[in-house]
């Protein structure tokens, strides 16, 4: 355990501290035991470790469809955090929802066992490999997963068995999802820089691409300042290229914030002419020309302007369709189809790869359809997602009513951000909003903060046809029957957020199947 974690005998958790040396690597890790292996990222290195020889158990606090999938490989999973689960350990991995009281964290700081956070292990990971980052507020899950599915499905343009470590699940053919753990035999590395407690400072890319830098994580952060400085930091520690979205106001502070050093092997991706973004600060400009409408089906085209010089002698015009909807998500392939690029494989052949991606699961997933109302289920949890999220539906479904069962995701974001939530809501026409989901936060804490929170602000916008448009709804099962009472024929129902509201997409079904005569009214 390192010196910081020891100080006036009692635990300090600090995610930002660095806890190996530059030349240890995951052979030295010895047996290692992860807190909370169920987490969507902790499974995900878990898997990569155990892939690559070493001895991994875990604990969580019950069974979910990770720790099966884990225990099918062959590791261990104790349900409830006991003190014995980490006897004789070497190493011992905890997340950022990991409290410096918790049994096994005590029992692993008296037997004097190494302590490491999450992004250690990821980091260590990195060391070895061609390594891209994805980091951002919103989009690194779906970026990074379009990433993978380019690399994986380039046919022979592709690389070798590309390792990813990505905190969601890939949406596959058929309805299959597949994990977003793989460690592969090749030497590329795709993985989520996690920001939200600056542990992604550890991480040194070749590769670091940057979707955004909006105002995100004020409990850690305390400003948007001291937010967009560390993904200045970030940006300097990659070794080959930054790649990053310039239609994002924070991400041209941050680009203008850089060493020129730094912004010298920038990307900037964009919608925007260079007359319209300005200074670039020495930065390589590829243009995104998105077609101004999309089909009914979904389909999302554009064109990459690629300046002669970047990729070869001459300029490129590169064409993508996507299957999935809006103009986010063209962002989003911009920069994965770059990276690959920059890794060695041919444009042309990354972007028609990218076409057959489908989505990042729990992103604009279609649930099911009952009597022509479809529900789609999506893990939006920020302002921006949100709104971006129903303008991609009014993309896809424009003749239909669109519904929103929304629940928060901490309380800090829904005190923080209440205006906004408001705002990007009122682009559907009906709205629920749940009980907060609290992940590491604590109700007591925040004792203001409720659903109302944000039906409060919305109430004060002004919004067609009427004020009913939004209502508070504590417990999500009700509000998830009551929307389904209010669903009419052509409808979408969505169920948005990062906590567990996805639970209710079973519970809306049925209800829709037993309601399915009022639904046709």
């Amino acid at each position: 355990m390192s010196d910081n974690q020891r100080e006036a005998g009692t635990i300090i958790l600090d995610p930002t501290h660095t806890s190996f040396a530059p030349d240890e690597g995951v052979n030295d890790l010895g047996a290692t035991h992860f807190i909370g292996i169920g987490g969507a990222g902790m499974s995900v290195l878990a898997e990569m470790l155990h892939e690559q020889g070493v001895e991994v158990d875990g604990s969580d606090r019950e069974p979910s469809a990770k720790t099966e999938r884990l225990q099918g490989l062959g590791i261990t999973v104790e349900f409830g955090q006991r003190a014995q689960n980490v006897e004789g350990k070497r190493t011992v991995v905890y997340s950022s929802a990991i409290k410096p009281d918790n049994p096994e964290i005590v029992a692993a700081h008296e037997a004097g066992e190494r302590i490491v956070h999450r992004s250690d292990i990821l980091a260590l990971l990195m060391n070895a490999k061609r390594a891209v980052t994805v980091a951002g507020a919103h989009g690194k899950t779906t970026t990074s997963s379009m990433l993978a599915h380019i690399l994986v499905n380039a046919g022979e343009g592709g690389l070798v068995d590309p390792s990813y470590a990505i905190g969601g699940s890939i949406q596959g053919k058929d309805g299959a999802t597949l994990d977003g753990g793989h460690a592969g035999t090749g030497d590329v590395l795709v993985a989520e820089a996690d920001e939200s407690d600056g542990s992604f400072a550890k991480y040194h890319p070749q590769i670091a691409i940057i979707t955004n830098s909006e105002a995100d994580h004020l409990d850690h952060y305390g400003t948007q300042d001291n937010y967009r400085a560390a993904f200045v930091d970030h940006a300097g520690h990659a070794t080959k290229a930054v790649v990053m979205c310039g239609d994002d106001e924070g991400n041209i502070a941050v680009l203008r914030a850089l060493d020129p050093q730094v912004a010298g092997h920038t990307i900037v991706y964009s919608t925007q002419t260079a007359d319209e973004l300005g200074d670039v600060n020495g930065a390589t400009l590829v243009r995104i020309e998105s077609e101004s409408e999309t089909a009914e089906s979904g389909a999302e085209h554009f064109t990459l302007h690629i300046p002669a010089g970047l990729l070869g002698d001459d300029e490129r015009r590169v064409p993508v369709t996507l299957t999935v909807p809006g103009i986010h998500n063209a962002r989003n392939a911009s920069a994965a189809i770059i990276a690959a690029a920059l890794l060695g494989m041919d444009v042309e052949r990354a972007a028609a790869a990218v076409t057959s991606f489908l989505g990042a699961a729990r992103r604009f997933q279609v649930r099911g359809a009952v009597s022509q109302v479809t529900l789609v289920d999506d893990y939006a949890h920020h302002p921006t997602e949100i709104a971006a999220l129903l303008d991609a539906a009014r993309r896809r479904y424009p003749q239909a009513g669109i519904r929103v069962i929304f629940q928060p995701h901490l309380f800090s974001r829904t005190k923080f951000f209440a205006r906004q939530f408001a705002e990007a809501l009122a682009k559907a026409d009906d709205v629920i909003v749940t009980g907060i989901f609290p992940a590491r936060e604590k109700q007591e804490d925040f004792p203001d903060v409720t659903p109302a929170t944000i039906v409060d602000e919305a109430k004060k916008l002004a919004h067609n046809p009427s004020d009913d448009w939004i209502r508070g709804v504590e417990d999500m099962q009700t509000a998830a029957q009551m929307m389904v009472m209010r669903a009419h024929h052509g409808d979408v129902i969505f169920t948005v957020g990062a906590g567990d509201i996805t639970r209710m997409d079973e519970v809306i079904l049925h209800a829709l199947e037993a309601h399915r005569w009022d639904c046709e009214g």
